[in-house]
C-alpha cells in the first residue's frame, strides 16, 4: 500500500470507527432483533417471522402506516413552497439576509420548543381559534379541536413538520438556482423571453436534479415523522396520529417489546428503500 493511500485511510478509520458504532452496528442488531423477542432484560429469543405476522394481524399497525403514507402529502406542499419562496428570496435586496434567516429560524429550533409553542396556538383558546373568533369565522361558542379531534389531529401536526421543514428546502432550492449560469438567463433576457418563459425554459429544467434530491429527502423524512408526533399528541386521540416509527417506539419503549417494535422500523425501512430505489429510477430515466 502506497504512503498516500495509508494516509488517506488513517484520516477515515476515526469517521469509520464513529460509523461502525452508531450507524451499521445498531442497523444490523436491531435487524436481528426483529426476529426475536426481547424485553431488553432477558437475553434475546428467536421467534422467527413471528413478529411480523404480529404486524399483519395489529390494525393499530396498518392505521400507522396509513397514517405515514398520509404524511407524503407533505411533500409536494412543501417542494413547491420551498421553489417558491427560494426564488423570492434570491435577489439582491436589502435585508434579503435576514429575510432567509427567519425562514430558516424554525429548522434550527428544537422540536420540544417547536411543540409547546404549536400546542399552544392549537389549543381552544388559542392564538388560532381566537383569530378565527376574532374574524367572526367561528360561533362564540364552538372551538376547533385541532389536536384532538381525531379527524383533524393528523394534518394538524402535519402543518407543524411542513412549517419547520419550509426553511430547510428554501436553503437547498436556493443553492440550486445560484448554480445555474447568468449567462443563461441573461440571454434569454436578450432573446425576448420574459419572466414565465425563462422560469419554465430555463430555471424549471436546470433545477431538476435538485427538485428530485428534495422529494427523495423529504419523501423520507415524512415517512418517518416522529417528533412531533411524540411531543404534541403521543398517538392521539383513537391512534389517529400514529405513524410507523411511534408505532416502533411505543412497542419497544412503553410495551417492552423490542422485538417488534425493531419489526416495525424493519418493515418501513423496506417502504423508504422503495420510495428511494423509485426516485433514483426517475433520476436515471431524466439523464438518459
Amino acid at each position: 500500500m502506497k504512503s498516500s493511500e495509508r494516509n488517506a485511510w488513517l484520516f477515515l478509520v476515526p469517521a469509520l470507527l464513529l460509523m461502525g458504532v452508531f450507524t451499521f452496528w445498531p442497523l444490523l442488531f436491531g435487524s436481528f432483533i426483529a426476529f426475536t423477542r426481547y424485553d431488553l432484560v432477558s437475553p434475546p429469543q428467536w421467534v422467527g417471522m413471528d413478529n411480523f405476522r404480529y404486524l399483519l394481524d395489529d390494525v393499530v399497525f396498518w392505521q400507522a402506516l396509513a397514517n405515514s403514507l398520509k404524511y407524503l402529502l407533505v411533500v409536494p406542499a412543501i417542494q413547491l413552497s420551498g421553489i417558491a419562496l427560494a426564488v423570492l428570496v434570491n435577489r439582491s435586496l436589502p435585508g434579503i439576509r435576514l429575510f432567509r434567516a427567519a425562514f430558516y429560524l424554525p429548522v434550527i429550533t428544537t422540536v420540544s420548543v417547536v411543540g409547546i409553542m404549536w400546542n399552544w396556538m392549537y389549543a381552544d383558546y388559542g392564538v388560532l381559534n381566537s383569530a378565527l373568533h376574532y374574524l367572526k369565522l367561528l360561533a362564540v361558542e364552538r372551538d376547533i379541536g385541532f389536536l384532538s379531534d381525531d379527524s383533524l389531529a393528523l394534518y394538524s401536526v402535519m402543518l407543524v413538520t411542513y412549517w419547520r421543514g419550509l426553511g430547510y428546502y428554501m436553503v437547498l432550492y436556493l443553492a440550486g438556482l445560484q448554480s445555474i449560469p447568468a449567462e443563461m438567463q441573461e440571454a434569454a433576457r436578450l432573446d425576448g423571453a420574459n419572466g414565465w418563459q425563462r422560469f419554465w425554459r430555463i430555471t424549471l429544467p436546470m433545477l431538476k436534479p435538485t427538485i428530485l434530491f428534495c422529494s427523495l429527502i423529504s419523501t423520507l423524512d415524512a415517512l418517518k415523522a416522529f417528533e412531533e408526533v411524540l411531543v404534541m399528541t403521543r398517538g392521539g386521540p383513537l391512534n389517529s396520529t400514529y405513524t410507523v416509527l411511534y408505532y416502533a417506539f411505543h412497542q419497544g419503549f412503553n410495551q417492552l417489546d423490542f422485538g417488534r417494535g425493531a419489526a416495525a422500523g424493519l418493515a418501513l425501512t423496506g417502504v423508504c428503500l422503495l420510495l428511494a430505489w423509485l426516485n433514483f429510477r426517475l433520476i436515471r430515466a431524466d439523464h438518459r
